[in-house]
């Protein structure tokens, strides 16, 4: 069998079409939510501890598939910038969004609707959702393993 050259790879490489549309949906967030004070990955932990007031980091952490150290960062620069304050609970801390946290929540679906109806331009709105739906269910998968 002959080597598959470069062309190929690029067209046929799952990591590779992965990563390259990570880096076209990043570029979208990162200009819908350039007003706010926010990275648009902030965002996610905003709202997962809105919905969930006084939720665990640990908790955190499986909701949002990302490793304790990677939370711990954010949560720290999230208190710093008064969002977001941790609460002892007898041996647990538990975290909660102060009241400017929580202002910034309305924002934010206003931003991630906008980053939505933007790739569902360029990408058809049926498409786009399909698109959605496999991606979930192939990070379940991968994350099963």
């Amino acid at each position: 069998m002959p080597t598959p050259n470069s062309d190929y790879l690029l067209s046929n490489c799952l990591y590779f079409t992965a990563a390259r549309f990570a880096r076209h949906m990043e570029k979208i967030a990162a200009e819908v939510f350039s007003s706010m004070d926010i990275p648009p990955s902030y965002a996610y932990l905003i709202l997962t501890i809105n919905d969930y007031p006084g939720i665990s980091q640990k908790e955190l952490c499986k909701k949002l598939s990302i490793a304790p150290s990677t939370s711990t960062r954010l949560i720290d620069k999230l208190i710093n910038k008064n969002y977001v304050e941790r609460k002892p609970d007898g041996k647990h801390i538990l975290i909660y969004l102060t009241e400017e946290g929580k202002s910034l929540c309305n924002e934010i679906y206003e931003k991630l609707n906008e980053i939505y109806l933007r790739h569902s331009e360029i990408l058809d709105k049926n498409h786009s959702q399909q698109l959605i739906q496999l991606l979930h269910k192939a990070s379940e998968q991968m994350e099963q393993k």
